[in-house]
């Protein structure tokens, strides 16, 4: 099943996708067209949202690093999730703005001191994210500093949430990225360095994955600025099409 969250006659509520993917089905059973729903990130509210830094080989390989070991794992608020069909801004003086087309496990269950081997049966769920980077605040690749990854609605999530189930193995899928229509990220989840297996049984001989918890994996090689004005398309094959418009900082 997919489910989505949106705002719909003053109120946030989940619906389920149906009528092949071009539906909404709300808790009331009303049928709500794909156009007319206001696009909320799919997220519990209160829920951790961990971030993986260069955890894609190429893309290490790209920027001039060595793997990172332990594994880069930064936090990111609630501020800067928006949903699917959302805006970001883009500072004025952010010319090296780029995005970052990610895979996000969601959890299903607690996990704490799970292994590798068992770390899957804890997930619950996958959407996909939209990362975006302004290198221009970037102190050190190996610490993402405040400005760079904790700006509001610089986290395009959505458009929903697909059941772990429904994804025969999450290691195997495509992932692009295109802007105005242009491909300018592509890769593969198998080229992870550390899988979601692995990275869950990380996080949790730290902490207690709660149901809800996001887990952003990483992102694959490509680097394009963006302008205000583009359209972003973050798309990851059997999961989703995550689309975004930037458009610029009118004020302080």
């Amino acid at each position: 099943m997919k489910r989505a969250r949106i705002f719909h006659k003053g109120a946030v509520t989940w619906a389920a996708l149906v009528d092949n993917d071009r539906a909404l089905r709300l808790p009331s059973g009303e049928i709500l067209a794909l156009t007319q729903a206001h696009w909320l990130a799919p997220v519990t509210p209160g829920a951790t949202i961990f971030a993986l830094g260069l955890n894609y080989a190429d893309h290490v390989k790209e920027l001039g690093f060595k793997t990172k070991e332990p594994p880069l794992v930064f936090l990111k608020g609630p501020n800067t999730l928006t949903g699917h069909l959302g805006e970001t801004v883009r500072p004025a003086d952010g010319n090296q703005m780029h995005p970052e087309c990610e895979l996000v496990a969601i959890v299903g269950k607690p996990a704490r001191h799970v292994s590798a081997a068992e770390a899957m049966n804890h997930v619950g769920g996958y959407t996909v994210a939209c990362d975006y980077a302004i290198r221009e605040y970037l102190e050190n690749y190996y610490r993402p500093n405040l400005a760079v990854k904790n700006r509001d609605a610089t986290t395009p999530l959505g458009p929903w949430v697909v059941d772990a189930a429904e994804i025969a193995d999450p290691q195997k899928l495509r992932l692009r990225t295109m802007v105005n229509g242009k491909m300018v990220q592509e890769g593969s989840t198998a080229d992870m360095v550390l899988d979601i297996a692995g990275i869950i049984a990380y996080l949790s001989e730290t902490m207690t994955l709660l149901p809800g918890d996001m887990i952003m994996t990483g992102t694959p090689p490509g680097i394009h600025f963006c302008s205000p004005g583009d359209q972003v398309v973050c798309e990851i094959e059997e999961v989703g099409r995550l689309v975004n418009t930037l458009v610029a900082e009118t004020g302080p």
